[in-house]
């Protein structure tokens, strides 16, 4: 069946066919996880978490003079590249030990560029040791130099955090504007899906003189990944995915233990799915295609990671060790 949507999925037109209703629903669903009704959002079901990263990141720019992006030394290269394309500033921004954005960093810089707005980029889920930034805290210490919008990057961590208590504050409901999260990594899809969550704001009908009618920054898109994802939740239902999201991290806390005592120094952001690690060699890295970054390893607990997979994986990285003693 062809599948084209021409405008948002609140919007009706003759030339939509098949899946607007599907993905009404699969958006009520994840502004839930992220604290919001589905009245004081909008959004769309994207092709790809980058598509729905540069939809937030250009919603964000509307409502601002002239910004600058504020981003954690660990974020991902994505949202380097979308900044480049939008033409925004960026700022590093250090973060601390545990991987997360340091707030008092932030505030010295925003303090530098009072005035202009500031885009901060918080993470729930970084690329490498799957820290959570504290949203609240963040768009604090940025909002008192100015005008701010906090977007949140939760392609890797949103589901595990949406079903957690660990975690700090990290979403809409914690005063996020715009968030982007991911729905095929953890529930298994067949393609890659994004989802892009804006808080329903007045705003500028122009961007760089561009007229945008609506609230999105594409044309025509397809409708198979919201068909794909209300399936799998459908299937699933909101205890199911409870009961999948619990299942990986009892695996994460399980992996810490196991690699703990492999002597490879595992370090674990609470509520995270990733564990990372010492780098083993490269035997390990191959064998179990490990990304790695310096001298540090990670893997991410989901479906494929089983107890009894971990116990293998803690093997190998133990007789690595004992092989670089020898």
């Amino acid at each position: 069946m062809f599948v084209d949507h021409r405008k948002d999925p609140y919007s009706r037109n003759l030339f939509d066919a098949g899946t607007q209703e599907y993905e009404e629903a699969v958006l009520e669903y994840f502004a839930a996880l992220a604290g919001a009704s589905p009245g004081e959002v909008h959004g769309y079901v994207a092709a790809s978490p980058r598509d729905a990263l540069l939809n937030g990141l250009a919603m964000a720019r509307r409502g601002l003079p002239e910004p600058s992006v504020y981003l954690c030394e660990q974020t991902r290269y994505d949202i380097v590249q979308i900044c480049e394309l939008l033409g925004m500033n960026r700022v590093v921004v250090r973060t601390r030990p545990d991987g997360t954005m340091d707030a008092e960093d932030l505030r010295l810089q925003t303090r530098m560029r009072r005035g202009t707005g500031a885009v901060v980029v918080a993470i729930c889920g970084t690329p490498l040791r799957g820290a959570i930034d504290n949203v609240a805290e963040l768009r604090a210490v940025a909002a008192a130099s100015g005008p701010v919008h906090v977007h949140v990057d939760a392609a890797a961590g949103g589901l595990a955090a949406a079903h957690s208590n660990q975690v700090p504050p990290w979403s809409l409901a914690h005063g996020a504007h715009s968030i982007t999260l991911s729905g095929h990594s953890l529930l298994g899809l067949p393609v890659p899906a994004g989802i892009s969550l804006v808080r329903r704001e007045p705003m500028p009908p122009t961007l760089s003189g561009i007229t945008l009618p609506d609230h999105l920054v594409i044309g025509s898109r397809s409708g198979l990944a919201a068909l794909l994802l209300w399936t799998r939740l459908r299937s699933l239902g909101r205890a199911g995915v409870a009961a999948m999201v619990a299942r990986c991290q009892d695996v994460a806390a399980y992996a810490l233990e196991q690699f703990e005592a492999a002597g490879v120094s595992p370090e674990h952001f609470p509520g995270s799915l990733t564990v990372t690690f010492e780098r083993p060699p490269h035997w390990v890295l191959d064998k179990w295609r490990l990304p790695y970054t310096r001298d540090l390893a990670q893997i991410v607990m989901t479906g494929p990671m089983t107890r009894t997979t971990v116990d293998e994986f803690a093997a190998d990285l133990s007789a690595a060790r004992q092989g670089a003693a020898a």
